[in-house]
């Protein structure tokens, strides 16, 4: 059982709902999305940017604002609604000293009036930083991403219903729910060494007292031989400890990179991206993976009594 609530002047709507009602999460960069169709009639009024609220079994799943609709001759109107992540691809310049990345979120969100819940503390301070005209997205991923380099911790922002929150990902797991090739219809699995994998890693810095370039370099001859050399440049400012950082991206880093995509699952909707879920799949190639693996992109399909879902999945397996 699910319904849809859409919010015009104080005045609640239950349209009746056409077809396949489809939930979209991203890990990064991307916000929440809600997709479906419904029956115009005499009664429905809504605009772009009214509140949209979807349950499924008397459980809260999505709130978001209507960010697009379209009809055709049948009076059916098709429907995109977004929660508010989807106002973190403003951009803007922002200029900040020893702040957290959590700090950074609750600055940015209170700087565009959004709501935010439940913001875990990072730790790890940022000496100072400068980002100019970029997305808020990229501003706040570019402090999580410090934090990561520097603390060895992860952390997933998203939207929990309506309000903005950021958490450790280990605190995402999926309890009780084993996935794998006995409730899924399909898989896909994929290796590679082409899109985030580096076995060497280059820094520099500009000494500024004495007008030479330093440089740090951290490096796996090993994988060198194995996949030429595929190497990671940055620039380091004064405060970075140049030598650790090359170290901790190397190892992050210096890995094949495998990804698991598992196709109409049985669904469950507390499977979101961010979320880690047991995964159980014998041979699939190279490997078999009996581990918690990290839910990068969740599509779920509501359609009559069914409930699938697609998952993206990405781990060290």
């Amino acid at each position: 059982m699910y319904e849809i609530s859409i919010i015009n002047n104080g005045k609640r709507y239950l349209p009746i709902i056409e077809g396949d009602v489809t939930w979209e999460t991203s890990r990064m960069g991307e916000p929440g999305k809600l997709t479906f169709s419904i029956v115009n009639d005499d009664e429905l009024d809504f605009q772009e940017g009214n509140p949209v609220i979807f349950k499924a079994d008397d459980e809260n799943i999505f709130f978001g604002f209507v960010f697009m609709k379209s009809r055709d001759k049948e009076q059916i109107i098709k429907v995109t609604a977004y929660d508010q992540l989807r106002y973190l691809k403003n951009k803007d310049t922002y200029v900040y000293t020893k702040k957290k990345a959590s700090d950074v979120v609750k600055m940015i969100a209170k700087d565009f009036n959004l709501k935010a819940g439940g913001i875990a503390d990072t730790g790890y301070v940022i000496p100072s930083r400068i980002r100019e005209n970029m997305t808020l997205f990229d501003i706040i991923y570019d402090a999580l991403d410090l934090t990561l380099l520097n603390r060895r911790k992860l952390y997933v922002l998203y939207d929990d219903f309506g309000k903005l929150t950021l958490k450790d990902v280990e605190t995402m797991k999926v309890p009780d729910l084993v996935l794998g090739e006995l409730n899924s219809q399909n898989f896909s699995y994929t290796t590679d060494i082409d899109s985030d994998t580096y076995n060497k890693v280059k820094l520099y810095r500009e000494n500024e007292k004495s007008g030479k370039r330093e440089i740090y370099i951290a490096q796996d001859g090993k994988n060198m031989n194995n996949w030429g050399v595929l190497q990671y440049f940055d620039k380091v400012d004064e405060d970075t400890n140049a030598k650790v950082k090359a170290e901790s991206i190397l190892k992050l880093k210096n890995k094949k990179k495998r990804t698991l995509q598992l196709k109409d699952v049985i669904g469950d909707t507390r499977v979101r991206a961010g979320a880690s879920a047991m995964i159980l799949m014998r041979d699939i190639g190279d490997i078999s993976v009996k581990q918690y693996m990290l839910v990068e992109k969740a599509k779920h399909v509501f359609s009559n009594d069914e409930h699938w879902m697609t998952l993206d999945l990405r781990g060290d397996i």
